[in-house]
């Protein structure tokens, strides 16, 4: 038994090249928007919630947005779990045992989840994160303990409480103390986690208009054409060739590590 977090708070930056008010998670990639890809990969879960603004809301899938927005991944986690604990399933028939993290951005998650889930149910491990072909720990495509998760979570606001410099902290709310803006590296430091190998191509992330442009002919040439399923019109092959996306959970290249 295992639920999911998928993370797609896009709202505060733009991508380049966008129609107005259109963000990362809306991207088509192979007839699907990248936020429906990620919640696809997780759709075996026993409960998924989605950590974005309302207007990415599914039917049927609970939604969430840490407060206040762009806090950054581990805000997000933060916000996810707490919705999770909120559900009427968690009230009446207890926690899963694994959550799932899951960034929006990567549209081949789903061939790993099932390996992921397996491997964080291992005794001796907090959890298990997906490593690319170079050897880079992807920490948002990852299954983990609840518990460890929340024991993490915990840690990095009793850091925030007991150190001496975070004066402008102390302005966030306690619930946001310490998880605001800090690295997924530095939430999952201490916990013993498995590393699941990439079986080729599952870590391949839409960081860049090359890399939607490549994704989206590979997985359109692999599977039945989706283009009716999804609300958006923002297509891969309507913008150029370069160029940079982020997004609010999103950290730096290493954002994964």
């Amino acid at each position: 038994m295992w639920d999911a977090i998928v993370l797609a708070g896009g709202a505060g930056r733009r991508l380049g090249g966008l129609e107005a008010g259109v963000v990362k998670p809306e991207v088509v990639v192979a007839g699907r928007a990248l936020v429906d890809h990620a919640l696809a990969a997780v759709a075996q879960a026993r409960r998924r919630v989605l950590v974005a603004p309302d207007a990415l809301a599914r039917p049927d899938v609970p939604t969430t947005l840490e407060d206040p927005p762009l806090g950054g991944p581990v805000a997000g986690i933060a916000a996810g779990l707490a919705l999770l604990e909120g559900l009427e399933e968690e009230r009446e028939h207890g926690a899963a045992d694994v959550v799932v993290v899951l960034a929006c951005d990567v549209p081949r998650a789903g061939l790993v989840v099932g390996a992921l889930v397996a491997a964080a149910q291992d005794p001796g491990v907090d959890g298990a994160r997906l490593v690319d072909d170079e050897g880079h720990p992807q920490h948002l495509v990852a299954a983990y303990r609840r518990t460890a998760l929340v024991r993490a979570l915990a840690a990095l606001r009793a850091g925030a409480d007991d150190a001496d410099d975070v004066a402008a902290d102390h302005r966030a709310p306690a619930h946001d103390r310490g998880v605001r803006g800090a690295s997924v590296r530095r939430l999952v430091a201490t916990l013993r986690l498995a590393d699941v190998p990439d079986p080729g191509g599952a870590a391949a992330d839409a960081d860049t208009w090359p890399a939607i442009h490549r994704l989206d002919a590979e997985l359109a040439s692999a599977a039945p054409d989706r283009r009716g399923e999804t609300r958006t019109t923002e297509r891969a092959d309507a913008h150029p060739e370069g160029g940079t996306i982020r997004e609010a959970h999103s950290e730096p290249r290493e954002r994964h590590d």
